[in-house]
């Protein structure tokens, strides 16, 4: 009987392996292999739906030319009341904004991002610790909430399982002073939305030519030399729709056991 920790990793290494079905780079024979071995030793039934993932896997890289993969554009700038980084690859985009704050007299700053997919829905919402409250998480990375088998999802669905962090990180305050007052499942649904309104105020000032120079960076410092300026998201063919899309949805979540919520979406 396979362990919780041995479910976890299947989970996480099965749909790592359906995200570069889709977005590169291409999935190796062995990497399969190695996959159902895992399941093997840790006494997964072969009933279980990860054989069977792994197996239509397989079959898809057997059958489907490979693709041309469009080179990931990286923009900057600052828009919306934000120093903001846009990357832009294939059929999905990841919009990242920094925060700083303070909280019991401890500075701190974090990058959220939101990945959204072909139809503007969420995929997950990213930390990362740029400089967190407990020095020892600097650099670190947590999903706050990712939407279960994303990858695979239809582009435009309207109700999904996600898993969520059972304990979301003191840092959300440089967000939001008063986050933690409100339940939980109203916290997770503001986290989405709020990259929800980032992308529809994005296209309000780039349509509006409301845009500066370009990102700060992580820590404050100029940008990327090779990012390119936040105006040129308008010429983008995969960004400018998803933004779009986004920008005209708002999320709500319904909570479920400790690590996993319903997220639920309508149109404003």
């Amino acid at each position: 009987m396979p362990t919780k920790d041995h479910r976890r990793h299947a989970r996480v290494l099965v749909e790592e392996l359906e995200s570069r079905v889709h977005a590169g780079p291409p999935v190796g024979e062995t990497e399969i292999r190695a996959a159902r071995e895992f399941l093997q030793q840790n006494d997964f039934s072969t009933a279980s739906d990860y054989f069977n993932r792994l197996l239509q896997i397989q079959n898809r890289m057997g059958t489907r030319p490979t693709p041309a993969f469009q080179a990931k554009r990286n923009y900057g700038g600052e828009a919306a009341g934000y120093w903001m980084q846009v990357q832009s690859i294939y059929d999905h985009i990841i919009v990242s904004t920094c925060h700083d704050g303070e909280f019991n007299s401890q500075k701190g700053r974090v990058k959220v991002s939101h990945r959204f997919n072909q139809a503007g829905r969420i995929d997950f919402v990213e930390l990362k610790f740029l400089r967190s409250l407990q020095p020892c998480l600097n650099g670190a990375i947590r999903k706050l909430l990712t939407v279960c088998g994303y990858q695979n999802q239809r582009k435009d669905w309207h109700e999904a399982e996600a898993f969520a962090l059972r304990v979301l990180p003191r840092e959300l305050v440089f967000l939001h002073g008063e986050l933690f007052r409100f339940p939980r499942n109203e916290v997770l649904a503001w986290l989405i939305n709020i990259g929800h309104w980032i992308a529809e105020h994005l296209l309000v000032d780039l349509n509006s030519h409301r845009v500066n120079g370009c990102a700060a960076g992580e820590n404050g410092e100029n940008g990327n030399a090779n990012q390119l300026h936040l105006r040129a998201l308008l010429a983008d063919q995969v960004a400018r729709p998803i933004l779009e899309q986004a920008g005209r949805l708002v999320s709500a979540v319904e909570p479920g056991d400790p690590e996993s919520v319903i997220v639920r979406y309508s149109r404003k």
